[in-house]
């Protein structure tokens, strides 16, 4: 189940690990050598200024590999204490720019790194072993799911959906009955954090493409996301799809009660 979510794109963890890791070598030597430089201005203010600016560096670099480490025993298996998830996650998002600034030096795509980084993600949600109670987890999808030619407005009330077979938006409002679950549908990221506000969930299934998944996904911080890749068989942002059984897989491992066949247990 946990690796069908990430079936379509097939992105490689180890883009984003490396490339996070080299980011925090080299934020290391950087902040190694502002250390040296001052070294003697500080000295000159107070004898003991060197030292404690040479704790606060040291403890920044800690803070910067212990948190690559913890990703890495993460996605290895190796259950982790949740303040070390939170400490895994600050460090991504720290080193993140660092990474995309590195993936450019390197001839590394923006998008293979943002693939990447939602595949790290994605390991560290599912070895959190999160669980919440249905009507707490959160469907959220961009505006492109639905049909351009569709005259039905849903980015308010998806129940206004007919559920007419057209698009990919009737089959996830019914996985929202199905599962007693929130369902909403997006134009953009500043409405997106809008509803996100409004249902408060507990944790999100997102669809969308890498560039918004990343983006997302840092955003709702600390709420866990589950992100799944749209496909864009007509170009980016026009009738695009997502393949149903990775959304309801998806529910599955998050949602308290339901186990893998998909059923409810009130209804087993």
């Amino acid at each position: 189940m946990e690796e069908a979510i990430e079936q379509g794109i097939q992105p490689k963890k180890r883009v984003f690990l490396a490339l996070i890791l080299f980011s925090a070598v080299v934020t290391a030597i950087i902040l190694y050598l502002v250390w040296k430089v001052t070294f003697l201005g500080l000295e000159e203010i107070s004898s003991w200024l060197p030292a404690a600016f040479g704790i606060v560096v040291a403890a920044a670099i800690l803070f910067f590999f212990l948190g690559e480490l913890e990703i890495v025993l993460a996605i290895l298996g190796m259950p982790l204490p949740k303040i070390l998830y939170f400490w895994a996650w600050k460090a991504i998002n720290f080193l993140f720019p660092f990474a995309v600034g590195l993936g450019r030096i390197f001839n590394v795509p923006r998008g293979k790194v943002e693939q990447s980084f939602v595949a790290v993600n994605n390991a560290l949600v599912r070895q959190h072993r999160i669980k919440v109670p249905s009507n707490r987890l959160l469907i959220l999808t961009p505006h492109c799911l639905q049909l351009d030619t569709c005259p039905r407005k849903i980015t308010r009330n998806v129940e206004n959906c007919r559920q007419c077979g057209g698009c990919c938006v009737g089959s996830l409002l019914a996985l929202c009955h199905k599962y007693n679950m929130h369902f909403v549908v997006a134009t953009g990221g500043t409405l997106a954090r809008q509803l996100v506000a409004k249902a408060r969930p507990k944790a999100i299934i997102a669809v969308a493409c890498e560039r918004d998944l990343t983006s997302g996904i840092q955003d709702v911080f600390p709420i866990p996301v589950i992100g799944i890749f749209n496909e864009r068989p007509f170009g980016p942002c026009f009738n695009t799809r997502v393949d149903i059984g990775r959304v309801e897989e998806a529910i599955q491992l998050l949602a308290e009660g339901v186990p893998a066949n998909g059923s409810n247990e009130k209804g087993a």
